[in-house]
């Protein structure tokens, strides 16, 4: 087993997000891998947790990575948190990541909760699974 590649894919996946225009459009520079200090921005992405579970074999180390990424707005209703949330999807469903070390075999995604967050925001947690190894 190896954690040593889940600085790389957050990097990644992070640039990724940073960079997909038709996210930005509907969020602008709101993507964070860390809560914003302040005030929160109407509508953001926010990388959130991870699970790593081994998966190495014979021909070196490798892990399976189950991380979630959120999308939190005041917007009223569900609509605008839906159209970024595809926008995160489309992003990273079977996206081809070059990773500063490692390489990725492959990233998914899993499933998705959308709930009421409180204080009027709505909340839609995708999750995502990403195998990779090391070289």
């Amino acid at each position: 087993m190896t954690y040593a590649l889940a600085g790389a894919l957050q990097a990644a996946v992070y640039a990724r997000l940073q960079s997909y225009a038709p996210l930005t459009a509907i969020v602008g520079d709101a993507v964070h891998d860390k809560m914003p200090a302040g005030a929160l921005p109407q509508i953001y992405v926010a990388l959130g947790p991870e699970r790593v579970e081994e998966a190495g074999d014979q021909t070196g180390a490798g892990a399976w990575h189950q991380f979630e990424v959120s999308v939190v707005t005041e917007n009223a209703g569900f609509l605008s948190a839906k159209e970024a949330a595809a926008a995160v999807s489309d992003a990273l469903h079977d996206a081809d990541l070059t990773l500063g070390r490692g390489r990725l075999v492959g990233l998914w995604f899993h499933k998705a909760r959308a709930s009421l967050a409180g204080e009027g925001r709505r909340r839609i947690d995708l999750t995502f699974r990403a195998r990779v190894e090391d070289n």
